[in-house]
């Protein structure tokens, strides 16, 4: 294996774990805002933090499946 394509395997193999952590969040805080929901709590900076999980985690998805591009997967 190529030392490029070496650390591109490192880097694809840290973008899936980032991706893996990323559903973990998001499913919690998704948890956590339907809860306060159902308990007439104001639900406004739970949604802003999804919204912000959310948009890191489109990220995360592009990096890693730019890398997996680049690696012919």
């Amino acid at each position: 294996m190529r030392p490029n394509q070496a650390m591109l395997r490192e880097r694809l193999a840290q973008a899936e774990r980032h991706v893996a952590e990323g559903e973990v969040h998001i499913s919690r805080q998704r948890r956590i805002v339907t809860e306060l929901e159902g308990n007439g709590h104001d639900t406004g900076m739970a949604t802003r933090l999804l919204r912000s999980f959310e948009e890191s985690q489109a990220f995360h998805i592009e990096h890693r499946d730019r890398l997996r591009r680049e690696l012919g997967f």
